[in-house]
Parts: structure tokens; C-alpha cells; sequence
């Protein structure tokens, strides 16, 4: 515990007075303070004007980042026949039906992300309280409802970021690595910026992008200027 207060406490030191930073500023200071001994993720914390308590002020969505997240992602696929053979040949990692559901009914959840056919909906539904709290359930509005399984399969593969407005009106997001060169990280920052932005919703009032920051996964935030988020 000590070693990581006191890594804490540098990073903060050197992010300390640094606030409302031009985006790429701000990703190379994140970047230059990433002492951890992995590869840390870099988390955007995006802070709307809505309540999304209120139906028409829910933001959801999803967003293919043009540099991918640096993460290997495992999907499985609820579907049958045709389109069963679809995913598996899109590179799907666990793909069935009635087996697949008997599974995950098990407690075995080998994915990170959920994509189904519409006809296999009631048999997924079943799973609603295994699949829901884990944020797996498949959903039309982030495309993971769908009979194009193959696009579903390679956008997950190949760097969708999903996102979710919580309850205090938060959307947080991994965007990449600290790895990454800077600007593949402001590019992936701005992709995902869109997709909040097209995702305003009919109910939301007043400012709907309030405030913006970003952080690495052991690293402090820095808040980032919002009128240099576009390109």
C-alpha cells in the first residue's frame, strides 16, 4: 500500500494546478505520469447535463475507435445455423444456442462481449440477471441485437467501445493504452466525443457536455478544455 500512495501522491504533484488543458496536452501529461509496471488504460470521464433517472435523458451507444482499445476482447454469440456459421468464421470465440445459454446458466461466462440474433432473444432473456449486472446483455441500440453478426463479431474485435450514462449523469470509457502514440489517443478521445454527442438525447436541457477529463488507470485526472476537443 505504501508504494502506491507514494506513487499516487508524484502523480497528483505533477498533475496538481494543471487543469482545463488543450486535449493533446493533456494526454501527453497522462502519458508522461503512467508509472505503473503494466500497460494502463486511458479513461475519459465525460460529465453530461442530463438525468438519466428520466427516460428521454438516457445516453447510450457504442463507437468503433479508428485506433482500437489495446485490448484482446472475447465475444460470444447466441445465434443458430447460418448466422451461427457467420460468427464463427468473423472470429467469434463461443458461439451456440440452448448450449450456450445451459453454459452461462452454469456461471461459466467465458466473453466480454454478448451479441445475439433477434430470434434468440427469448432464450437470452432467460439470462437476463446473470448477463444484466455484468453489463453483457445484448441490446438493439448499441448493435448487439442483430442479424448482421459477422459486423457485430468484427467491431467488437476490432475496438467498439460501448457506453452508458450512469447515475450522477457520468459516461467513463477506456479509450486505449498508455502505449499508444498520443495522437492516436486524441483521435480515439474525439471518436468518442462524437458518438456522446450524436447520442444527445430529446429530454436533455441547457449544456449536455458540462465538464470532461482524463485519466490512466492508476493516475490522476486532468480535466481537458472542451472547446479544443474538436478536430
Amino acid at each position: 500500500m505504501a508504494k502506491i500512495g507514494k506513487r499516487m501522491k508524484a502523480i497528483r504533484t505533477a498533475t496538481e494546478g494543471k487543469a482545463n488543458l488543450p486535449l493533446d496536452e493533456a494526454v501527453a501529461l497522462i502519458k508522461e505520469n503512467a508509472k505503473a509496471k503494466f500497460d494502463e488504460t486511458v479513461e475519459v470521464a465525460l460529465n453530461l447535463g442530463v438525468d438519466p433517472r428520466h427516460a428521454d435523458q438516457m445516453v447510450r451507444g457504442s463507437v468503433n475507435l479508428p485506433n482500437g482499445t489495446g485490448k484482446s476482447v472475447r465475444v460470444g454469440v447466441f445465434a443458430r445455423g447460418a448466422k451461427a456459421d457467420e460468427a464463427k468464421e468473423a472470429g467469434a470465440d463461443v458461439v451456440g444456442a440452448e448450449d450456450l445459454m445451459e453454459i452461462v446458466q452454469s456461471g461459466k461466462i467465458d466473453f466480454d462481449r454478448c451479441i445475439a440474433t433477434p430470434d434468440m432473444m427469448p432464450i437470452v432473456g432467460r439470462l437476463g440477471k446473470i448477463l444484466g449486472p455484468r453489463g453483457l446483455m445484448p441490446n438493439p441500440k448499441v448493435g448487439t441485437v442483430t442479424m448482421d453478426v459477422a459486423q457485430a463479431v468484427q467491431d467488437a474485435k476490432g475496438g467498439q467501445v460501448q457506453f452508458r450514462v450512469e447515475k450522477a449523469g457520468i459516461i467513463h470509457a477506456g479509450v486505449g493504452k498508455v502505449s499508444f502514440d498520443g495522437a492516436k489517443l486524441v483521435e480515439n478521445i474525439r471518436a468518442l466525443v462524437d458518438a456522446v454527442n450524436r447520442a444527445r438525447p430529446t429530454g436533455a436541457k441547457g449544456t449536455y457536455l458540462k465538464k470532461m477529463s482524463v485519466s490512466s488507470t492508476m493516475g490522476a485526472g486532468v480535466s481537458v478544455a472542451l472547446d479544443s476537443l474538436s478536430a
